[in-house]
């Protein structure tokens, strides 16, 4: 099935128990609100699918794998509680993709910044080319990646984290990625690891889908408080961003691009 609108589109496929969801959006693979709650609205309903063993999340390969939240809407946001909901997109996707039952293996071709950092991390298991550099960039807009560090914590720890994110101006090439444990595996073409991502998935989809789960549950185990938790830091991004200084900066950016 495929969601498309001028706030990008989404495409979702299943053949052999592997569902593959790709999204895309022209301004470099970015979320608008509505692009969010489809990718949201997608790992909630292939959760409950029996026929599914296997999530494969891919991005549109003409752009970076992902630029995180839309700048345009960024700029549009007028109050503390609207900032809160746009900030809820993320930390309502990020909550379903640990809830899923399925494991979640990431494809990033690209670059990711900002939220589409804290999208690897939410994945399982993530297969990256060596051109899938990433950065936080929140800091240097002035609202700091408040919604997606529990998640990116979870996987490479508070150092790597802090590292990450208190150089928001640097990008961190895709083997320190790998070093720190976002990236599972990194290849030098995209063939090579499609062809990884195609035998894992097939043995992941011939595997006990009732012993998979519960591993997955296991290896999540400890993020039962993440709906409380990342709503209260969707709030913290939701009253950072509404400041004059965070403005101009966002709306600096979004003229260079």
């Amino acid at each position: 099935m495929s969601k498309q609108s001028n706030t990008g589109s989404l495409y979702v496929h299943i053949e052999h128990q592997v569902a593959t969801i790709k999204f895309s959006h022209p301004k470099q693979n970015s979320f608008p609100r509505e692009l969010l709650q489809k990718l949201t609205v997608a790992f909630e309903q292939l959760a409950s699918n029996a026929e599914v063993h296997v999530i494969l999340l891919k991005s549109d390969e003409a752009y970076a794998f992902c630029a995180g939240a839309s700048f345009d809407e960024l700029l549009q946001l007028k109050t503390a509680q609207d900032g809160k909901h746009f900030f809820m997109g993320f930390a309502n996707l990020i909550n379903a993709m640990r809830k899923c039952p399925q494991p979640i293996i990431g494809r990033i071709h690209g670059r990711a910044i900002g939220g589409g950092v804290g999208l690897v991390a939410a994945c399982d298991y993530a297969f990256a080319t060596d051109t899938a550099s990433v950065k936080l960039s929140e800091i240097a807009i002035g609202i700091g990646p408040f919604v997606v560090s529990p998640a990116v914590s979870r996987k490479i720890g508070v150092a790597a984290l802090s590292e990450l994110a208190l150089t928001a101006h640097e990008w961190k090439n895709a083997y320190w990625a790998k070093e720190k444990g976002l990236y599972a595996r990194v290849f030098d073409s995209l063939d090579k690891m499609d062809k990884e991502i195609e035998f894992l998935t097939q043995k992941l989809a011939s595997y006990s889908t009732q012993g998979v789960s519960e591993l997955k549950k296991a290896l999540w185990k400890g993020t039962e408080h993440w709906d409380q938790l990342l709503e209260e830091n969707a709030e913290i991004s939701g009253r950072l961003v509404l400041s004059e200084t965070t403005q101009k900066t966002l709306q600096s950016f979004k003229n260079r691009i």
